[in-house]
């Protein structure tokens, strides 16, 4: 691929980046600098790291960065699902959420077990 932005998990984790922020902007806004903004940056996190490790030199850095895309999932995962707990989102928009970063996981780790090939 020529460019990052062909891969189908860089296209998702940016669909999901902006579900992100289109349902964390309802969250109440003393949370504005607390668990919205970690939940944002973790979920752009995703797509950037992704993006940073395509444009390093060779598959061993891609690789590295794709795993921390991974983590980075895992802890918008965790802080999605403490806003469910909380109520700041209802079960709808929880799992809209997380069922497309599971999907960005899948893909995710599929690129990693094709590139590690």
């Amino acid at each position: 691929m020529k460019t990052y932005r062909e891969f189908i998990a860089w296209q998702k984790a940016m669909a999901f980046v902006t579900n992100v922020y289109k349902l964390t902007h309802t969250f109440p806004k003393e949370e504005q600098f607390g668990l919205t903004s970690q939940i944002r940056r973790s979920a752009v996190s995703v797509p950037s790291n992704f993006a940073e490790g395509f444009g390093r030199k060779g598959n061993k850095e891609f690789i590295r960065f794709i795993r921390i895309s991974i983590g980075s999932l895992y802890e918008c995962q965790t802080q999605l699902e403490i806003s469910k707990n909380i109520e700041y989102l209802n079960s709808d928009d929880f799992e809209l959420l997380f069922n497309q970063s599971k999907e960005i996981e899948a893909l995710i780790r599929g690129l990693e077990r094709k590139i590690e090939k």
